[in-house]
Formats: structure tokens, C-alpha cells, sequence
């Protein structure tokens, strides 16, 4: 695998931040300096600030993201992540989840189960509350349900429930960018609030905003066998 895949499934830094390491030459790789993209085996000898790449135990984390953070670790972003959440070792959010919303969002250093959660053909769910502007109609539900021409193409189709006059919950199985507010846009409707309630088999449920928890047991087997990831 490429040595910046290697840094983020090993649980150092993100592929991004990969970069950085090798152009501040501190990644040595078979006594010489690692290149950016370089091939590396796990049978090599890797080292970083000369002490040897390690695979650091897998974290998961949710995270109750409030309205106005962003959802990545850029230290040079003022409202990331980086700056809301402290943590010894090296974790990263699985997705986005835009600024103007708040809800559930994933971290971990796993990037081999990130990577399937990602990954658009495994069609993996999330579910969300929706605000908007004005009283919801029968129509408007029904198409949002059906899927909207949002410009860039028409979405798929998901799952609507009305939950009063204003509030209607959605699942998508999809994940374009500002997509609920771009398909209520299209329809007339302005989104005033978005929380994202799930992940899969992962809920949001009385985790208060701004608080972080370490997934359960349960919830993290769960998660793996929904994926088809090795348990041990």
C-alpha cells in the first residue's frame, strides 16, 4: 500500500497530514527518506521521528457536532474539530457533516472500517431531522421521497416521514453535499435546522451537543457486522 494509506490505517494521521511528514522528512523507510506515494510492505522498516511505525489500537468515538464546527481535523480551521475535541491519539471524522447542521458524527482511526462506511456502493444508511421554513405538504414530502433534480443529477429515492407541521425525518442512502438542503431548496422549502439522529446502527439518542462517548460493546459489533469486518 501507498505509505500516506499505511499512516492513516495505522492510526497516526490522516492521508493528508501523511504529506507533511514525509515533506518535513521525518519518515524513513528502509534507512531512506519516504517519498511522497512511495509503496511500502508491512514487512519494511518504517520509522517516524526514528522510532518504529506501530499499529496503534483502534478508537471509536460519537460525537454530538453542534451548529457552526467543522467536521475535520485541520488545525488551521479556528471552528474544526481539532480545536472543539482533545484526544492522545490521532482520530478522524468518518464523513462530513456540514457546518450549518449539528448530529452524530463517527471518529475513529480506523480507516479500513471509515473507508466502507464511505464507500457509495454499500448504499449505507443516515438518518436525519429537518426543519424548514413553512408547513410541510403532502407534495412536497412525496417528492422529496421520490428523488429531486438538484442540478448535478436527480437523487435517489429515501424515506420520508412527516413528524409535525414543520419537522419531517429522512433517510439517505447517498451522500452529496448539502444534500437535504439543496433537495428542499428545490422545492421551495429552506432548511432552518438539521440533525443528523443515526449512522447505520449508531444513534444520537440523549448524547448532549458538544459531548463525545466511546462506542459500546454492542454497538461496536454491531457496526462491524453490518460492514462484514473481522470482529477480533
Amino acid at each position: 500500500m501507498r505509505i500516506n494509506k499505511m499512516l492513516s490505517n495505522y492510526g497516526y494521521c490522516s492521508r493528508k497530514d501523511a504529506r507533511v511528514l514525509i515533506e518535513d522528512l521525518r519518515l524513513e523507510i528502509n534507512g531512506e527518506l519516504a517519498m511522497q506515494g512511495q509503496w511500502v510492505e508491512e514487512t519494511d522498516s518504517i520509522l517516524l521521528d526514528g522510532k518504529p511505525l506501530t499499529k496503534k489500537p483502534p478508537l471509536y468515538f460519537l460525537y454530538h457536532k453542534p451548529k457552526g464546527v467543522l467536521s475535520t481535523m485541520d488545525q488551521d480551521k479556528e471552528n474544526s474539530l481539532y480545536h472543539k475535541l482533545v484526544f492522545e491519539d490521532y482520530v478522524f471524522p468518518v464523513g462530513r457533516l456540514d457546518q450549518d447542521s449539528e448530529g452524530l458524527i463517527l471518529l475513529t482511526n480506523d480507516g479500513d472500517l471509515a473507508q466502507k462506511i464511505l464507500s457509495p456502493k454499500f448504499h449505507h444508511e443516515k438518518e436525519y431531522l429537518v426543519t424548514v421554513n413553512r408547513e410541510l405538504t403532502l407534495e412536497f414530502l412525496e417528492k422529496m421521497g421520490q428523488g429531486v433534480d438538484i442540478n448535478i443529477g436527480v437523487t435517489k429515492p429515501c424515506e420520508v416521514k412527516r413528524v409535525s407541521d414543520h419537522q419531517f425525518k429522512i433517510i439517505l442512502t447517498q451522500g452529496l453535499n448539502r444534500q437535504i438542503r439543496r433537495m428542499s431548496k428545490a422545492l421551495g422549502y429552506q432548511v432552518t435546522k438539521l440533525i443528523r439522529l443515526r449512522i447505520l446502527n449508531l444513534h444520537l439518542r440523549e448524547l448532549p451537543c458538544g459531548e463525545c462517548r466511546p462506542l459500546d460493546d454492542k454497538e461496536l459489533e454491531d457496526l462491524k457486522k453490518s460492514l462484514h469486518v473481522n470482529l477480533d
